[in-house]
Formats: C-alpha cells, sequence, structure tokens
C-alpha cells in the first residue's frame, strides 16, 4: 500500500515541533512525514539578542537539524522553488518535485534590509548592523568590543517583525551593557520606531517606556524609515526627519521566503505572508494546506511562544483534518515572552487577540514564580533557562507547563485577581 505524503516545508522551530508532533499522532504504516529545509543548521534565534553583548558565545545557538527530526521524519535537504496548490506538489532547486496530501507550511521570515534604500550599502557590518541574523549578531559583536561610543540608535524600518520585543531588550542590554563598561555617559542611546510607543499594547507600552526613561533611552517614535544616507550617516523618514547616527543597529524590513510570492500565495501588501485563518491555521487558499509560525499573517505576535501553542492546536487540526472531522480546535492568538530589561532582570509579558498583558503572576496563580510587566531577577533566570527548554522540550514536542489557551488565572484586571480560564 502506497503511503499518504505530508509534508513540511520549513525544519526551523515551527516545522519542527509539527514533525515531532504528527510523527506520534499519525500512524506510521499509512503517512510518510518528510521536512524540507536548505541546510542542516537549526539556530536558537532568541540567542542572536545575546551575542553582541558577549552574553552568549556563537556556537551556544547552533545545533544540527538532525538531533531534533524524529526518526521516521524524512529530512530533505534543498531550497524550496515553489508550491504547486493546484496539483498538490512542491518544486525543488534540485528539480525534485514531490506530491503531498497534507502540507504544513512554515518557512518563517527572513530579513530584507535590500528593500530599504542605502541600508545594506557601504556601511553595512561597519558602522549598520542588524543582529536578527546570526551572522548580524556575530559581527556586531566583534564592533561593540573596540567601539568608544557615540549615537547609538536603534532602528525598526517596519512594525512587522518576528520576536517584536528583542529591539526593546536590545536598547535595554546596551545600556546594561556600556554601564558595566564604565562608559554609559559616552554613549548617546536612541530608539526610532514606526509605533507611537515602546510597544503595540497600552499598559506594557506604558511600562517599558517608563524603562526607557529610567534608561535614559529616547524614544523616537511615528518615524517611518525611508532611506538610509551612508555619507551624512543619518536615518531619513517619509516627512523628511533626520536622525543623526554613529553606530546603526537596523531592525530590517521582515519579508515572508520567496518561495511565497513564487506561488502566488502571499498576502496583498508584498510581505509574502500567507493569509492563514487565524483559529483553525488553514489556509484561505487551499483546504489541505496549513500555516504555522512567523509564515502566517495572523495578527499575533512572530515569536517562538507563538508557534509553540499553534502547533498544539494545529496537529489536533491536521488529524481531524485527515478523519474528515469537524476542526474544533482554535487558536486564540497566545504569546508570552520574556523582556530583558538589563542588569539580569527581566520582565514578562502574556496576552492573546483579545487580551493586552496584564500585571500578576505566572504560570501559577498563587506562587508564580514569573511576575508579570515588572522587572525581577527570576524572570532574567527564567530568559536564560528557556534555551535549555528551547532544546530539550519544546523542538521535540514534548508538554510544557504553560497552558495552550492564555488563562487569566493570576492576572490582575482592574486591581481584582481573575480565576477564570478563558479560552
Amino acid at each position: 500500500m502506497n503511503k499518504k505524503q505530508l509534508i513540511i516545508l520549513g525544519a526551523g522551530t515551527a516545522g519542527t515541533i509539527m514533525a515531532n508532533k504528527l510523527h506520534h499522532a499519525l500512524d506510521s504504516n499509512q503517512w510518510q512525514i518528510s521536512i524540507v529545509d536548505r541546510d542542516n543548521r537549526h539556530y536558537y534565534q532568541p540567542g542572536f539578542l545575546f551575542i553582541p553583548f558577549g552574553i552568549y558565545e556563537p556556537n551556544e545557538v547552533v545545533k544540527p537539524r538532525t538531533d531534533y527530526i524524529p526518526q521516521g521524519v524524512n529530512f530533505i535537504i534543498d531550497e524550496i522553488d515553489r508550491i504547486d496548490g493546484e496539483n498538490n506538489r512542491v518544486f525543488l532547486r534540485s528539480g525534485k518535485s514531490p506530491v503531498y496530501d497534507v502540507l504544513i507550511v512554515a518557512t518563517g521570515v527572513e530579513t530584507a534590509p535590500q528593500e530599504t534604500p542605502g541600508l545594506k550599502d557601504k556601511l553595512w557590518y561597519k558602522d549598520i548592523f542588524d543582529f536578527y541574523t546570526y551572522d548580524g549578531a556575530v559581527k556586531l559583536a566583534e564592533k561593540l568590543r573596540t567601539w568608544e561610543g557615540g549615537k547609538l540608535v536603534i532602528n525598526l524600518a517596519e512594525t512587522q517583525i518576528k520576536c517584536p520585543v528583542a529591539p526593546l531588550e536590545f536598547a535595554f542590554l546596551a545600556d546594561s551593557y556600556f554601564t558595566d563598561k564604565g562608559m554609559r555617559d559616552k554613549v548617546e542611546i536612541k530608539y526610532v520606531t514606526p509605533l507611537s510607543g515602546a510597544f503595540t499594547k497600552p499598559k506594557a507600552t506604558e511600562m517599558l517606556n517608563g524603562l526607557m526613561a529610567e534608561k535614559h533611552i529616547e524614544v523616537i517614535p511615528d518615524f517611518y524609515l525611508a532611506a538610509v544616507d551612508n555619507q551624512k550617516k543619518v536615518i531619513i523618514s517619509y516627512e523628511g526627519r533626520e536622525v543623526p547616527f554613529d553606530l546603526l543597529i537596523s531592525v530590517p524590513v521582515n519579508k515572508g521566503d520567496a518561495m511565497v510570492e513564487r506561488s502566488s500565495m502571499g498576502d496583498e501588501d508584498g510581505l509574502n505572508f500567507i493569509p492563514t485563518d487565524k483559529f483553525s491555521l488553514q489556509s484561505k487558499k487551499f483546504q489541505n494546506v496549513f500555516v504555522i509560525g512567523d509564515t502566517t499573517n495572523v495578527p499575533a505576535s512572530k515569536a517562538g511562544s507563538v508557534a509553540h501553542f499553534e502547533a498544539d492546536i494545529l496537529t489536533d487540526n491536521v488529524v481531524k483534518f485527515i478523519n474528515k472531522e469537524p476542526m474544533t480546535a482554535t487558536f486564540d492568538g497566545h504569546s508570552n515572552c520574556f523582556i530583558e530589561t538589563g542588569h539580569e532582570k527581566a520582565a514578562l509579558i502574556d496576552f492573546n487577540y483579545d487580551t493586552e498583558p496584564l500585571p500578576g503572576k505566572f504560570p501559577f496563580a498563587a506562587i508564580g514564580p514569573m511576575d508579570l510587566l515588572k522587572p525581577t531577577h527570576t524572570n532574567h533566570l527564567g530568559k536564560l533557562f528557556f534555551r535549555w527548554v528551547y532544546w530539550h522540550l519544546l523542538l521535540t514536542g514534548k508538554k510544557l507547563p504553560v497552558p495552550t489557551h492564555m488563562s487569566m488565572k493570576g492576572k490582575i484586571v482592574e486591581e481584582h485577581k481573575v480565576d477564570s480560564l478563558v479560552m
């Protein structure tokens, strides 16, 4: 009997979790699972933030993908050219074109500095750096070791980026780093963002704006990046505003994989995110195609925690789809993120589609031990410990002690503790 084919595109966080979960959920006598990616290097992307400041070494954030793909799952190392959704086929650069019965797209996002005139120019990796890539983080670490100070500008080119809190964390860690080096008075830090404040959610923004002021980091809001002038060393907004820099830390435009555009599956704004039902995670174009992680256009953060919570929902829905049952599992937009605030402290936020980050305790209402919307050393230790959790539990699809749907237990709303569980 020929086995049915389930193909996962992308062996990053979301794709690897799904390979592990579906390996256990599906009958291997009936289904062959394959996963496709361009190489055998899996990056712990949250660790990129720590490399420039010497907290992590580069070799601590990369391991072989094959260490985390279960035996029995076919790992194909190849470039993805395009998806032919009409004929249930994936075209690979090698010339192979495997067919599928069910497809899961988990190709993530990529930085696209070339989208902004002057960004990836003569100052790139000299006085202009990113830290959202492995190479960028490593090059920036070399720069910071010998940099003598000046105007440090952290700029978001767009609002739709993976790990939306990472630029804030970079600002706070830079403050801490230069303070510890005894040269904070020689560094002027500016945080330049298209948002109207430090973050998108009101309560979190209030807390983060307060931290920015406390640490003497100037927030320049409503700045939409148009170009970078390498000669004058300024970033320029569409309105003609200019912000000078000596060292520019850029969060470039983030785009979905180029194969999404070649497959005619992207959304209308040209960022190559795939229109996805925000509850079921089914593609809006093809019933047997599902989308997970940063590739989707659902209104949730592009973060590893989101991929983890989505994976629980998607596993249930894929199995139900295969069995021709109603897909009843619904993703509520759940996201939680540690926010490094420097000096070995971190805050924690927990939210979903409908509920903004609130103060309280997490994950257990009575004891925490984590505090929400409050910088603590315990939260910082939790952030560092998460690297072990990522490699040993999360990637392998094991159950974590955090509910898939956001719980209101332990959260404080208008000074009243809420103990009900929302679904």
